[in-house]
């Protein structure tokens, strides 16, 4: 009998936010002792599936979260009802709540896989490697969304926009070929660029958003320097990819601030060998969105953060649910050094899935 609370206890005891050997054998352990041969495979994703008779028939359905967290650790403590620690809600607690929901579910149609990658806080190249591999009918990617399903989430990536000019003395170099000057067109660019060149308003998530967050440039006060840099972060709408915001944004620099020749604009993103988090948007008609939110009586709504499920959403419907809030009225709980997850949520979460779960598998 796989007991809930004791697995998420020990799950957010375990620290996974430099390495995740410890907590991926607690998961190993845990489907082991319930009968199960978990794989985990060369990117560090551990798979286990169940049903799926020799006729094939009925649906393949994917519950996914990840197992490593954001440093620093933060100790298991526990008041109640409250459970503290780091990874409570991100991700242990939706972890628990799916790997509970795995077990309990007998498919007597059709077959459910449960698959947890290991690198969700930084690279995603786990989730982008089960993309491949996976062919499925539907996914469920456990985040802390309040009992709530959660049908789209915004792309995310990272990048420098590099000014260059004429470096030397400040006495010297003319202002239009200064690249710290530059900086003023850029700025004014970013703010301008969604409005004039992006990719418009999406009915479920909105707007995109442009964000620079760094500015580099400079050594010396009585010195130009030959580049300055801008860190950005993007939130993407569909269609909008990492490469097609960074290319679309490039050109429109260019124009502004580029077009008299006195500087050079690029665009670069950072990690560009590295899988970005993908906007989706999954239809709230799917039977796999109804039948959660039935089961959970929780708002059909956006997820509010970058997640895995967009890998998943290109190739089947795809929702985010899980117990669990990423802040509250207090601010930060995800990721914040006072991160928590209330345990009658988790049990929640697990009852909602076994019972949408047992609804599409039967």
């Amino acid at each position: 009998m796989f007991d809930l609370e004791s697995f998420h206890a020990d799950a957010v005891a375990t620290p996974s936010h430099e390495n995740v050997a410890a907590m991926r054998e607690l998961l190993c352990e845990t489907l082991e002792e319930a009968g199960l041969e978990p794989e985990v495979d060369d990117l560090g994703n551990t798979l286990a599936t169940r049903g799926g008779g020799e006729d094939g028939d009925g649906p393949h359905l994917v519950l996914n979260t990840h197992i490593d967290t954001v440093a620093p650790h933060v100790p298991h403590e526990r008041d109640g009802d409250v459970v503290r620690g780091r990874g409570a809600c991100d991700a242990k607690g939706p972890l628990a709540a799916l790997l509970a929901a795995f077990l309990r579910v007998e498919p007597t149609a059709g077959k459910l896989t449960l698959a947890i990658t290991p690198d969700e806080e930084t690279l995603m190249t786990g989730a982008a490697g089960l993309q491949e591999r996976l062919s499925a009918d539907g996914y469920v990617v456990g985040e802390p969304t309040d009992l709530d399903v959660c049908i789209a989430a915004r792309g995310q990536c990272e990048g420098t926009i590099t000014i260059e000019g004429e470096s030397g003395h400040a006495a010297k170099v003319p202002a239009d070929r200064n690249p710290v000057f530059g900086l003023e067109s850029v700025l004014e660019a970013l703010r301008a660029y969604d409005e004039a060149a992006g990719p418009g308003e999406d009915d479920v998530l909105g707007e995109p958003k442009l964000t620079p967050t760094v500015l580099e440039g400079g050594e010396a006060p009585n010195r130009v320097p030959g580049s300055c840099r801008v860190t950005f972060d993007r939130r993407s709408v569909p269609p909008e990819t990492a490469d097609s915001f960074a290319a679309d944004l490039e050109a429109f620099l260019e124009e502004r601030v580029a077009a008299g020749g006195g500087l050079e604009v690029s665009v670069d993103l950072i990690r560009p060998d590295t899988p970005f988090p993908k906007a989706f948007v999954t239809d709230a008609d799917e039977r796999l969105v109804r039948t959660l939110r039935d089961a959970s009586g929780g708002d059909v709504r956006p997820f509010g953060a970058a997640t895995e499920a967009g890998f998943f959403a290109a190739d089947a419907p795809t929702v985010v649910f899980g117990p669990g809030v990423l802040a509250d009225d207090e601010g930060g709980v995800a990721h914040a050094g006072r991160e928590y997850v209330r345990l009658s949520d988790v049990e929640a979460a697990a009852d909602t899935l076994e019972a949408a779960l047992t609804a599409l598998l039967e």
